[in-house]
């Protein structure tokens, strides 16, 4: 087996490899970045970015293709023909399900970093302080002030554009100019102002560049063309892509190494530490070792996580730090598919410009003291979601024909609105993965068993983002009120936390 040496090693390119991989090589470590996954480069490699959905032969639709080879990548609706190509091949990266679960995820330099929401919202004291409080899990070790000078630091590198509240649940950061609400969202804030005072409507807080420029290739304004999960020529949102791994590369100290597939840390017993790294390529089965004096795991909370579970040896014989038995448990998301849409009869004479690729945010109001105290459930949920004026469609009840239906196409349906749920799922040690050597994937590497649910606490919570979302719309003077409590399955939040927590003692944590 080839043996390569490093200063550090990081493993994984999406948005905290990045960042790892940037913050390393400009303080001078030659530093080896390991990617599963193919090599995409910034504009190179969007091959969608500019497609309209007439440009595929059958529209930009689930094909047969993706029906039988990401079926459950395409559970939340997001793999089309547009964007197939950042998200994994379900027959090749198997997992196992004792209860559903939804691991979505792409295998590409710069990770889900080119597909994320972009959605930024500050942890604060309530969060860092919540397991204490409450005598839920293990005590964080940090709070809050720790963190806020890199809350910083990451703002102002990257851009975010959003509006400060001064909501002590949800800290301000460093805000390029927010992009303008809709008029039904105006609507909406001015009648939580007037009737409530604990809840406050504001547009979302996202990675998107407003005003100016920032560091990377050449990274400029949102066009506004919501084409984000594509990759963006402009460079307008963050992805690692454009923007920490060009300033890692050029410090001449990066060494980025794709379809690289990381399966164990390797350990050190005389020197009691981690000494590097074992690998597959993807591509020639050939297996290496990387050592280095520091290595980063930023391959996601789970992959990062079945990497230590596969890294054992006497010292560590059921994982790599799990002395605790916590390794692989405790997996969290935030649960939605729940809230309710409304119609407005007003502003019939308005319209907006362009696509914008953002929605609006109602911070979390339950449990945050005195009244706003729930009986039936601990911890809170915020909202998003978005208002739109409705398409022509709305109109159409029938196939139609003729000199009326091409009048009616011309005029746009109404303004409409909706609050949806993320709510926060409790750290339950029965939520857990597991290792399944009997199961193996193409590379005769374990695969992941899940077996994770929300329990009473989110289902009582769910009731209340439901019932309040119907509230704040009535209120407001919304019509044709519709509500849904769907059925959520876990990790369908694309946010999977958990299964290797951070705490004071060895014994209780990872």
């Amino acid at each position: 087996m080839k043996v390569f040496d490093y200063d550090a090693i990081v493993v994984g390119t999406g948005v905290s490899g990045g960042w790892a991989a940037k913050e390393l090589c400009e303080k001078g470590l030659k530093t080896l970045v390991l990617e599963r996954g193919r090599m995409v480069e910034h504009i190179k490699d969007y091959p969608t970015m500019n497609d309209d959905h007439w440009d595929y032969p059958a529209g930009d639709i689930k094909t047969r293709e993706i029906r039988e080879r990401q079926p459950k990548q395409n559970r939340t609706g997001q793999v089309r023909e547009h964007s197939k190509h950042f998200f994994v091949d379900d027959i090749d990266n198997p997992y196992n399900e004792k209860k559903p679960f939804n691991w979505l995820r792409g295998y590409h330099v710069g990770g889900r970093s080119l597909t994320w929401g972009r959605q930024v919202y500050r942890l604060g004291d309530i969060d860092f302080e919540a397991n204490a409080k409450d005598g839920i899990g293990v005590d964080w070790p940090i709070r809050y002030k720790d963190i806020a000078p890199w809350y910083d630091y990451v703002e102002e590198y990257i851009g975010i554009s959003g509006e400060k509240m001064n909501l002590p649940q949800l800290p301000d950061g460093k805000f390029l100019k927010p992009m303008e609400m809709h008029c039904v969202e105006k609507d909406l804030r001015k009648s939580l102002e007037e009737n409530y005072d604990d809840r406050v409507l504001t547009i979302g807080r996202i990675a998107h560049i407003t005003e100016g420029t920032k560091p990377g290739l050449g990274r400029v304004n949102c066009q506004f063309r919501n084409r984000c999960r594509r990759g963006c020529p402009y460079g307008a949102y963050f992805s690692s892509n454009s923007s920490t791994l060009p300033a890692a590369a050029e410090t001449g100290n990066m060494t980025l190494r794709p379809n690289s597939i990381v399966y164990e840390v390797m350990y050190d017993k005389d020197k009691k530490r981690a000494s590097g790294v074992k690998i597959i390529d993807s591509e020639t089965n050939e297996t290496f070792e990387f050592t280095a004096k520091v290595i980063f795991l930023c391959a996601s909370a789970i992959a990062s996580a079945s990497i230590l579970m596969q890294s054992k040896s006497d010292r560590f014989p059921n994982g790599m730090g799990n002395q605790s038995g916590e390794l692989g448990h405790n997996i969290m998301d935030h649960h939605l598919g729940v809230g309710a849409r409304g119609i407005s009869d007003k502003h019939s004479d308005k319209y907006y410009v362009g696509r914008r690729p953002n929605g609006h945010y109602l911070p979390r109001f339950r449990n945050l003291g005195g009244k706003t105290n729930m009986k039936d459930f601990v911890r809170g949920y915020g909202y998003q979601g978005g208002g739109s004026r409705g398409a022509w469609k709305e109109y159409s009840k029938e196939i139609a024909y003729g000199a009326d239906f091409k009048k009616s196409i011309l005029k746009p349906g109404d303004w409409g609105i909706s609050l949806g749920g993320f709510g926060e799922i409790l750290p339950y040690h029965e939520n857990k993965m597991t290792l399944d050597y009997n199961k193996t994937n193409k590379w005769g590497l374990p695969t992941l068993t899940f077996d994770a649910t929300i329990r009473e606490n989110e289902i009582n919570m769910r009731k209340d983002i439901r019932k309040q979302a119907i509230e704040m719309l009535e209120i407001a003077g919304f019509k044709n009120i519709k509500s849904h409590n769907n059925k959520y399955i876990m990790g369908h939040g694309i946010h999977e936390m958990g299964t290797a927590r951070m705490g004071h003692d060895p014994k209780t944590s990872v």
